[in-house]
Order: C-alpha cells, then structure tokens, then sequence
C-alpha cells in the first residue's frame, strides 16, 4: 500500500491516480476538510503533518510514502513524521523537494527542505529525492486576467526557465514508489526547453485559439502583487529565480527522459490539456 501527502495537489492527485492503475491500493492524505474526489479504489484520510501523530492510521502497513512538504517545512518536526512512518511499517520515502535546495542554499524560503532531505536521508528508510524547478502549473495564476481581458502580466517576461509538467513529476514519483531501484537517488526534473513567460502566453493563445495580449511587469510591480499571498522571503526568492536565473536553473536536465524513457512534456502540451481552465 501506497500513501500519497498533499493528495490534492498539482502533482499528488496525478500520482494516485496513477497508482491506483498499477494495481496498487492507495490512501491519499490531504488536511483539508472539504471532501475530495479521488477515482474508484483510493482510500482518504485527513491528516495535519502538524500533528506527526494524526498520519498514524494512513501510514499503518504501508510499503512508502510520497511526502510533500507545503511552504518549505520550517515548522515541522519533521524527526517526529519521520519516527512515526517508520513505527507504522513504512520502508521507503519518496521526497517532493525543490531544486532551489542546491541553486539557492541560502535562501530562507528553500534553506529548510535542504534541512529537511538531510533528515529523511538519515532516517534509516530507503528514499527517493525529486527536486522540480518551476511548474508549468503556476500559469495556473493567469487564469482571471485570460478569462477576464484575454491579457496577462507578468515579469521578465523574455527571461527562459525550464519549466516542468506536474504530471512528468507524478509519474517519475510513481516509478519511484514503485521500483525499489530508485532508492538513494536524487532526481532534478524539468520541462524539456527554456520557455519564458511571452512565450507560455502565446502557447495558452495558440490553445485557446484567441489572441492574449501580455504585459511586462516591473520587478516592484510583481513584489507587490505576490505579497498578497506569498510571505516576504518566498516572494524575494521567487523574483530571484525568475529575474536572475542561474546556469544551473536554466539547464535542461536529462533526468524526466532518464526515468520514463521519453521526453519531458513541453508547457504547450500542459496549456492544450488545461486549457478549459482559460475558457
């Protein structure tokens, strides 16, 4: 048996479902209240990483976790999660990181998840790392002013990242939990070319069949958009990623291809399937 945290989620719904059509059985674990639809045969549980304990009856028997940690961790006990998964049976853990772990050490708002592998790395149970750059989902906070204007801004709207499908992560998560020969490695996923921001506008365009203006934002214009709903540090780190990114952020990493025998998706595969979104 399998359990997935942050079930809800871009990457974690993917992956229990894809789990599920493996065969396997599934719990899927999320906090919130509200109920879930999750496909036939998956179990849910509610459970706070706050409280290490309320994970019991999800974890008991089961064989590995996927473990998502939302805003990097820093108040977690994360030796206590860890002491609980291995007291309920639990023998393999498969880590959603961030690859800012090694190209940001010293940002606050990652510095915690490189704490964090170090932990799961030392717990005794076998472990997975995966370690994403940018999502393709976060064009996800275009929605409003596509639906709205058919216009987005955004900054550094010609800067290139390479930005990664949610459900190439699943599935390198999935062959992960699923084949032990993944043990002890630490995976960099990314989508399979550098793509700025103008031109996954003109990709959500060319699904939607309608043009879609953009606009640059300036860098103080942005900050003071994405406080609204980022913490300050996460905010900073973001607009450092995405104005000034490193060679290492900028590369393509051959791991996707590595682990699922294909390419990594591009962003206009991830716009044409979520497109209805924009609609």
């Amino acid at each position: 048996m399998f359990v997935v945290v942050g079930a809800t989620g871009n990457v974690g719904s993917t992956l229990s479902s894809l789990l599920a059509a493996s065969g396997s059985a599934v719990t899927a674990v999320s906090r919130g209240r509200r109920p879930i639809a999750l496909p036939d045969g998956i179990r849910h549980h509610r459970a706070d990483l706050e409280r290490p304990e309320s994970l019991s009856p999800a974890l008991t028997d089961a064989e590995a976790l996927y473990l998502l940690v939302e805003g990097a961790g820093a108040h977690l006990d994360m030796r206590e999660i860890l002491r609980v998964a291995a007291a309920c049976g639990v023998k393999r853990i498969v880590l959603q990181s961030s690859q800012a772990v090694v190209t940001r050490p010293e940002s606050p708002s990652h510095a915690p998840l490189h704490a964090i592998e170090d932990l799961v790395r030392r717990s005794g149970l076998g472990w997975t790392i995966l370690r994403p750059g940018g999502f393709a989902s976060n064009a996800f906070a275009w929605t409003e002013p596509i639906r709205g204007s058919r216009m987005v801004s955004a900054p550094f709207g010609d800067v290139g990242l390479p930005v990664v499908d949610p459900a190439d992560i699943a599935e390198v998560a999935a062959a992960a939990l699923l084949d032990r020969s993944h043990d002890s490695r630490t995976y960099e996923l990314t989508g399979p070319a550098l793509r700025t921001p103008r031109e996954r506008v003109a990709d959500l365009a060319a699904a939607l069949g309608e043009p879609i203006g953009f606009v640059d934002q300036t860098p103080d214009e942005a900050r003071e958009q994405m406080l609204r709903f980022m913490p300050p540090p996460v905010v900073e780190g973001t607009l450092a990623i995405l104005g000034t990114p490193t060679s290492s952020e900028q590369r393509i990493s051959p791991d996707v291809a590595e682990v699922l025998g294909r390419p990594p998706r591009p962003f206009a595969d991830w716009a044409t399937r979520n497109i209805a979104a924009f609609r």
